[in-house]
């Protein structure tokens, strides 16, 4: 499986962005898909995952009540909606996908990546 994160920009802040991550090759929908962020001076952040059989996406506090997690399976698709967006969200955010059941909140339990794409939100 290959993954193209794609969808990133530039907002203003409070205003909203959908960023999506697409998975290539056999089998996507069975890998659970996080996505994370980074962010200049700071470490990679979980900002959510979705296991691939289902139930409640996970959050960060940091964007529980902003941020939803979906996925499509048809297009093999797992969308990052973000909405009331922070200057603080600015970074690069990336999806990961491992085979793992359940969501992995650690960046070294995901061994596929996508490329990133840059969110910058603006005061």
């Amino acid at each position: 499986v290959q993954l193209q994160a794609c969808g990133g920009g530039l907002v203003q802040a409070g205003g909203s962005l959908r960023v999506s991550c697409v998975g290539s090759g056999d089998s996507f929908s069975r890998y659970s898909v996080g996505w994370f962020r980074l962010a200049p001076g700071k470490e990679r952040e979980f900002v959510g995952g979705i296991a691939w059989r289902g139930g409640t996406p996970a959050y960060a506090d940091s964007v529980k009540g902003r941020f939803t997690i979906s996925r499509d399976g048809p297009s093999n698709t797992v969308y990052l909606d973000m909405n009331n967006l922070r200057v603080e969200d600015t970074a690069v955010y990336y999806c990961a996908a491992n085979r793992a059941l359940w969501i992995a909140f650690v960046a070294s339990q995901y061994g596929i990546w996508g490329q990133g794409t840059q969110v910058t939100v603006s005061s």
